[in-house]
């Protein structure tokens, strides 16, 4: 698959970078980065896991056959070579296939760069443009992850619930808030 470009230009610091869609030559490099993120133990579903080659592998093919049939879309931040964030909107099924969910992830390394504003207004575009079907975004949010709910409020995404206590991390547990926002009426 040819690579999709998207956004080239720099970070705040002046760091070269590319936004893209995948490709299935990023399989290694993704999975690097999960288990990266995942080490890290940050505001992510995964704490510490180590995810296999071959279920990234399967993630990623995944991935790009719902990019393919307009279920998906997923963006890289590529800087010299190695993934420093991804981001993705994919559609739930059936009697909600209208509802999109939303994910987005920064390298500890690049955070406060201004990537994740970037991204998050490349990945909403993106959505409008390629899922005809989309007319609502959710996504989770640890509670006490203010950074995330200041850039998704900046975004227009509103809270709709929470869930006290909906994650469970291995010194405690964190509060679950959702937030949604309308694309289409």
């Amino acid at each position: 698959m040819e690579e999709k470009i998207i956004f080239r230009g720099k970070t705040q610091t002046g760091k070269e970078i590319v936004i893209r869609y995948p490709t299935q030559e990023d399989v290694k490099l993704m999975w690097e980065y999960i288990n990266t993120l995942s080490k890290e133990r940050t505001f992510i579903s995964y704490q510490g896991e180590r995810i296999s080659l071959e279920d990234e592998e399967k993630f990623v093919n995944s991935m790009l056959e719902k990019i393919a049939q307009k279920q998906a879309v997923q963006l890289l931040v590529i800087c010299a070579g190695r993934i420093i964030g991804v981001s993705d909107i994919t559609l739930k099924i059936r009697i909600e296939k209208h509802i999109g969910v939303f994910g987005i992830t920064i390298a500890k390394d690049f955070r406060g760069e201004g990537i994740g504003s970037q991204l998050m207004e490349l990945i909403l575009s993106e959505a409008e443009k390629s899922l005809p079907q989309l007319e609502i975004i959710t996504l989770g949010v640890f509670a006490n992850n203010d950074l995330a709910k200041t850039l998704y409020q900046r975004f227009g995404f509103v809270e709709y619930g929470m869930l006290p206590k909906g994650i469970k991390l291995e010194n405690g547990y964190a509060d679950h808030m959702f937030m949604y926002k309308v694309i289409r009426n």
